[in-house]
């Protein structure tokens, strides 16, 4: 059986705390109604992608996007603590633009300059966010040879993890995942390639 395993990944679709501003991995966040219908064409997009199972992180947000593709595509949902989105300590649900600065910062000096060390407040450095999404993305492949799967994360964090796996950075600087576009990402059982980022 070949080692080349696609993974169609996507950020969740619209979602209460992206409409609030509000900071940080916020897990009990629900997608709007507007939400709801970008996961519903997202599902029609995948359907003839011989998707075998759905991955997505522990947040509300994801799960409800990864079950309505499930419900198009009949297959199961797992859900992954790895996949979470960036954590920010102490400024988790704010919502004053001084942080959303410092969110951009830290992050630009995660995916553009390699600085791995820096943190919002006392939340996350790059290094723990790239390991866990490595981590994720890494068994995901590993338990799927030969197959397409799905999945579904966060904004930060599938983007510092991808951007370490393949090598992405400056180019994918100021073109945030959108909600609800699955992008494919190939692993040929020596190195990872993003060829599809939706720009």
């Amino acid at each position: 059986m070949s080692d080349h395993v696609r993974l169609l990944c996507l950020r969740h679709a619209e979602s209460e705390n992206v409409i609030a501003g509000a900071a940080g991995a916020l897990p009990l966040a629900s997608l709007t109604a507007k939400g709801r219908l970008q996961a519903g064409e997202a599902a029609k997009r995948l359907i003839n992608e011989g998707i075998t199972r759905i991955y997505a992180s522990t947040a509300v947000r994801a799960r409800q996007t990864a079950e309505i593709l499930a419900r198009t595509l009949r297959v199961d949902v797992v859900p992954m603590q790895d996949l979470v989105e960036v954590g920010v300590g102490r400024s988790e649900g704010a919502v004053d633009p001084k942080i959303r600065a410092r969110t951009a910062t830290v992050l630009r000096s995660w995916i553009v300059d390699g600085d791995l060390g820096e943190a919002v407040a006392d939340g996350e450095d790059g290094h723990a966010v790239t390991a866990r999404i490595v981590a994720a993305l890494t068994s995901i492949a590993a338990e799927h040879p030969g197959e397409t799967v799905a999945v579904v994360g966060h904004v930060a964090s599938l983007t510092t993890g991808l951007s370490a796996l393949c090598g992405l950075g400056q180019r994918v600087w100021g073109a945030p995942l959108p909600h609800a576009v699955p992008f494919v990402v190939e692993y040929d059982g020596r190195s990872w390639q993003c060829s599809s980022w939706p720009f």
